[in-house]
């Protein structure tokens, strides 16, 4: 095999790492050989299709697929490709690269990964959309672009197909284990290990030159022991550059030694006998750390979710992270505050030897201790936002130096880096079942904090996953007044969206909920929400009827503020069914509540919409007399704009009674009233 490659800025650069990200601000990997690979993809794309045979334009973006074992370097070759393919601007609106496969090995829905690529396209995604609605738009979005698409690590056809631009001035570049059946037209770039060059150029880098000059031979069979695999040559360059007095062949006898584990598959044996030579290398401490990482979300951490994993300090924790990057363990984005990242093809070695080596409770009890440690640092993140001499910064000040953030545009970037993680943490440990308390709190924290920080529209998609997490654990635990909560907020983003239909079905599910909870707050709020939805599909009937219900029971708490909005809700719905009678008396109702509250702007807007139902009814004259009572009471309040809006109305009802005079100076009014 000749033209090997590898993608490597040092022993951080593992190559081949299947189903990863490199995390933001990470140093640009440096790339040599695989020159004949290349060329074969290049030249597939200008390839004839079926369609261009026939004489048709092709309907769809080409699809290129390199195909490999994890640790590879079939990652690595995407994106060099991708590199060379955009730097002459023959894909001028850019690359944007998303992974089909989780951390944990799992298949990442269609839906996901379509938000992913909305989200980088800076495309808003309705929260609760389904996996049709989100392909769709990404479809639409590629439409008018010329883009390259990397799809890491695939699966199967499924994930890709509903991903695909029908837009052959896009192009697809995706990396899988074996071929994507179901996908005319795509002949895979099939790669395995390195030559001997290159795997003995690559160690050379990492080692220095003389070590292997001393013993070229040797060195040649180090690497036939790593089959030629990037990823497991990192590993074992890592290992020697941290030990100055080993000899390469040192380390490949060690190697040699080792057994094969038989349940890998054959191709897989070298990089899990690497792994496990550089494992065993390490101090008992470090050991533990670095298996305890297979439970970091997303395979992100940082310092503080080793510290919390290893029980160990923040300090010491970085200290080992940055020993691992050295070693070819982790990859490091190099931030002041850095993250770090198992590579992919290593996740599932270190969780099989967690298995293997630690007891169930001790790993349930780090996975406690890392998920405390994130609630912390969320309640942080969002009381960092509040006034000073708050009870929440009065907390704050007691929690360690190390939790706190010196400012508010400092945790607002932590959460920006972090999100991912934090995302992904709320998902495993909802997924767990073991820990549904802590799951709990854990996404409540995150929902305040990204509520704070992006606000409740920016983050809405976030926000409806996690209460559909919140969802979950609420049904599983048979959490009446948590899951009423929940399918009420699901709800709202339903309506806000426009799925009204689904909104009304969620929100007759929080009533019922409320209900077995005796939760009068929760069952208010769901009867007035299905009176919404009623309002909004035009039914205004069956409005009413909620509005009422809803109605009877504020009047029986008390709740003096709800029953004037309800009142006025009454009024507004009885009005769009033509019940004139009905309405006014309503809108008189909401008028004296506010006005009992003290709310003079709201009382004037309640007397305005009374007018306009007399107006509705035919009676001009009392209308126009409702009209300035309303027009009194705005300038009283001192509300400007609401007044200016009424001078408006009062100068088209006396157009209609015949008095263009005075309709002339109440129009001057408003003119000058609006223009302030």
């Amino acid at each position: 095999m000749t033209d090997q490659a590898v993608d490597t800025s040092g022993p951080a650069g593992v190559a081949g790492a299947s189903g990863s990200k490199r995390p933001s601000g990470a140093t640009p990997p440096q790339f040599f050989g695989r020159e004949r690979e290349l060329r074969a993809l290049q030249d597939d794309i200008g390839r004839a299709g079926l369609d261009t045979l026939a004489g048709r334009k092709a309907a769809r973006a080409r699809v290129l697929l390199i195909a490999g074992r994890p640790g590879s370097g079939r990652t690595a070759l995407a994106a060099e490709l991708a590199r060379r393919l955009a730097e002459p601007g023959d894909y001028p609106d850019g690359v944007f690269r998303v992974a089909l496969t989780d951390h944990d090995g799992a298949r990442v829905p269609v839906e996901r990964t379509a938000r992913e690529l909305l989200d980088l396209l800076a495309v808003p995604a309705p929260p609760g959309a389904d996996e049709d609605e989100l392909s769709e738009m990404v479809r639409a979005a590629f439409a008018e672009r010329r883009a390259l698409i990397l799809l890491d690590d695939a699966v199967d056809a499924e994930q890709v197909d509903p991903l695909l631009p029908d837009n052959p001035d896009c192009l697809v570049v995706a990396t899988s284990t074996g071929p994507l059946t179901g996908i005319p037209g795509v002949r895979p770039c099939t790669i395995g290990g390195m030559d001997a060059g290159s795997a003995v150029h690559l160690l050379a880098r990492t080692i220095g030159q003389v070590r292997i000059t001393v013993d070229p031979r040797t060195a040649e069979t180090l690497t036939e022991e790593c089959a030629g695999l990037p990823a497991a040559l990192t590993l074992v360059a890592g290992l020697l550059a941290a030990r100055p007095g080993a000899s390469v062949a040192d380390v490949t006898k060690q190697l040699r030694e080792l057994p094969d584990d038989a349940e890998q598959p054959t191709g897989a044996r070298p990089l899990a006998r690497a792994f496990r030579l550089v494992h065993d290398s390490l101090p008992p401490a470090a050991a533990r750390t670095l298996r305890l990482l297979a439970l970091a979300p997303a395979g992100l951490a940082d310092a503080h979710t080793a510290s919390a994993l290893a029980g160990c300090s923040v300090s010491a924790a970085q200290t080992t992270l940055d020993d691992f990057v050295r070693l070819g363990l982790l990859r490091s984005n190099g931030a002041e505050q850095p993250q770090y990242e198992v590579p992919g093809c290593l996740a599932p070695l270190l969780r099989a030897l967690l298995e293997e080596r630690d007891r169930p409770a001790e790993i349930q009890l780090a996975r406690a201790r890392m998920l405390e440690r994130t609630v912390r640092q969320l309640q942080s993140c969002r009381a960092v936002t509040d006034p000073e001499g708050s009870p929440a910064r009065r907390k704050l000040a007691g929690l360690p130096r190390s939790l706190r953030f010196p400012n508010p545009d400092a945790a607002a970037e932590w959460l920006r880096i972090r999100q991912p993680a934090l995302l992904a943490s709320a998902r495993l440990a909802v997924q767990d079942g073991e820990l549904d308390t802590l799951a709990r709190r854990l996404v409540a924290a995150l929902v305040r904090a990204l509520a704070v920080h992006r606000g409740t529209e920016e983050a809405a998609p976030e926000l409806y996953g996690l209460h559909a997490l919140v969802l979950d654990v609420a049904e599983r635990r048979d959490l009446h007044r948590e899951k009423a909560a929940a399918l009420l907020n699901l709800a709202d983003l339903d309506a806000r969206t426009g799925r009204t239909q689904e909104a009304l079905t969620r929100y007759r599910a929080a009533l019922d909920a409320g209900r077995a909870a005796n939760d009068l707050y929760a069952t208010g709020r769901a009867m007035e929400s299905v009176g919404g939805a009623y309002a909004e599909l035009g039914d205004f009937n069956r409005a009413s009827d909620w509005y009422g219900r809803a109605l009877a029971q504020r009047l029986t708490q008390g709740e003096r503020a709800d029953e004037a909005r309800l009142y006025g809700r009454l009024g507004a719905v009885h009005s769009y069914a033509g019940r004139y009678g009905e309405a006014l008396r309503n809108w008189r109702a909401a008028a004296a509540g506010h006005r009992r509250l003290g709310d003079l702007p709201a009382q004037a807007r309640a007397t305005s919409e009374a007018a306009r139902v007399q107006e509705y009814a035919g009676r001009p004259q009392e209308s126009l007399h409702t009209c300035r009572e309303a027009v009194d009471l705005a300038r009283r309040a001192g509300d400007v704009r609401l007044q200016g809006a009424l001078e408006l109305r009062l100068a088209d009802t006396l157009d209609r009674l015949g008095d263009p005079a005075a309709a002339g100076l109440h129009r001057a009014a408003a003119d000058r009233l609006l223009g302030e």
